[in-house]
């Protein structure tokens, strides 16, 4: 017998010792110590995408067209003409009000009295006004939102030791996923 040939009943016993070191031989997951965890495997039965809406903003930019009304306005109002007249009035009438330094009081105030006069005056009359009327695009930007539908995980109903569990994962796990049991005694 070479050295490479192992007999078989030596092979088959070897193999059946590694399986039971290794726990393959098709009993459940090995069992901890009190308070210990340990990992296995559930199958999984149902898979389930889970949504969710997410609002995204962006700007919008919204126009019109709008009708403008422009005055243009001529006449008294743009002339100092009447506020100069006003003034040389007032202060004309003011030199003939009263004596020595009060007519010198009397002649600024008239003159401030009738300039005030004159541009009030020229204001109220003697000037028109044109309106015409033109068409403008006006534009505002406004915020507007977009909703969208995004995955956001998993819904997983998986089966172990004939209980049923629900969980969520954020990736689609297959027909299978690990589990971590911790065994405790329940002491009465």
């Amino acid at each position: 017998m070479s050295r490479t040939q192992i007999p078989k009943k030596a092979g088959v016993a070897t193999l059946a010792a590694a399986a039971a070191a290794l726990g393959l031989a098709g009993a459940p997951a090995t069992a901890a110590p009190h308070g210990q965890a340990y990992y296995d495997y559930a199958r999984v039965v149902d898979v389930q995408p889970v949504y969710r809406t997410v609002r995204i903003p962006r700007d919008e930019r919204e126009c019109w067209d709008e009708r403008v009304a422009y005055r243009d306005g001529h006449g008294g109002s743009d002339s100092y003409t009447p506020v100069i007249v006003g003034g040389i009035i007032g202060g004309v009438v003011g030199s003939h009000i009263g004596k020595g330094r009060g007519r010198d009081a009397a002649t600024v105030a008239g003159t401030l009295l009738g300039a005030s006069i004159g541009r009030d005056v020229a204001r109220s009359s003697g000037g028109y006004e044109d309106v015409h009327y033109t068409t403008e695009t006006r534009c505002r930007v406004r915020k507007v939102y977009d909703e969208e539908e995004r995955l956001d995980g998993y819904r997983v109903t998986y089966r172990y030791r004939g209980r049923t569990f629900v969980t969520r994962m954020p990736y689609e796990p297959g027909r299978r996923i690990r589990v971590r049991v911790r065994v405790t005694p329940v002491l009465d």
